[in-house]
């Protein structure tokens, strides 16, 4: 399977039985309770990079590209905040029901804005960029070429989270592919650390702060990467 391949998949599931999957997951209506754990997860993940920005004091106004936003489960709590938001989605769906609850958060308002595009169509400077969660659906090497198109539009930060191969998740993996279930459609990717960090150094990044969470059925590693003085 190539890569353009896992894009294609990507787009066409998260358009039709993945948007309704990860439309319940990531809302708050009644979920059985793998599909719980995972929301408990990704919402932990995404409550870990709000504190970084509170901690840092300086969201009012900041430039903030959140590329893979979903349903805008960070975006909308970001504006919130008073950052200035540019989110992207590679499915239609997700955009869609990001603009609804957008708009009955804050009415009409322009931010946060929202368009449908994949992370190699991205373009413009921000002080930050975020990605969450977006990697497992890529293997290594498609992960560096996107990695780089990141780098080239944060000015200042680059937050990415990824599953990370480890041995013990290895397993798991390896284990839920046994029971691969009607609603995983997509591969799953995990990414050595070790190659996530080389990649960004080589870009000009250092490592900042630093989050593991591990729940039952969801694992992540997040990393805050800023540029070399």
């Amino acid at each position: 399977m190539t890569t353009t391949d896992d894009k294609t998949i990507v787009r066409s599931y998260f358009n039709s039985v993945g948007f309704d999957r990860w439309r319940r997951i990531y809302g708050d209506g009644e979920v059985n309770k793998v599909q719980l754990d995972i929301r408990n997860g990704h919402q932990k993940t995404v409550d870990t990079v709000l504190y970084w920005l509170k901690s840092d004091g300086n969201a009012q106004g900041l430039s903030i590209c959140d590329a893979g936003c979903g349903v805008g489960s960070l975006s909308i709590p970001l504006a919130e905040m008073g950052a200035q938001i540019c989110a992207s989605d590679i499915s239609d769906k997700m955009i869609e029901e990001a603009k609804a609850l957008a708009i009955a958060q804050f009415g009409n308002s322009e931010n946060p804005t929202f368009t449908v595009q994949d992370l190699e169509g991205l373009s413009g400077h921000y002080h930050t960029v975020i990605c969450l969660d977006v990697l497992i659906h890529y293997p290594q090497e498609k992960a560096a070429q996107m990695i780089e198109h990141l780098s080239s539009l944060a000015t200042d930060r680059l937050i990415l989270s990824f599953a990370p191969k480890t041995p013990i998740y290895s397993l798991l993996k390896k284990i839920g592919e046994f029971f691969p279930g009607p609603s995983k459609a997509t591969r799953a990717y995990l990414h050595s650390e070790k190659e996530i960090v080389k990649t960004f150094n080589a870009l000009g990044w250092t490592v900042g702060r630093s989050e593991l969470t591990a729940t039952q059925f969801y694992f992540s590693r997040l990393l805050e990467f800023k540029r070399v003085a």
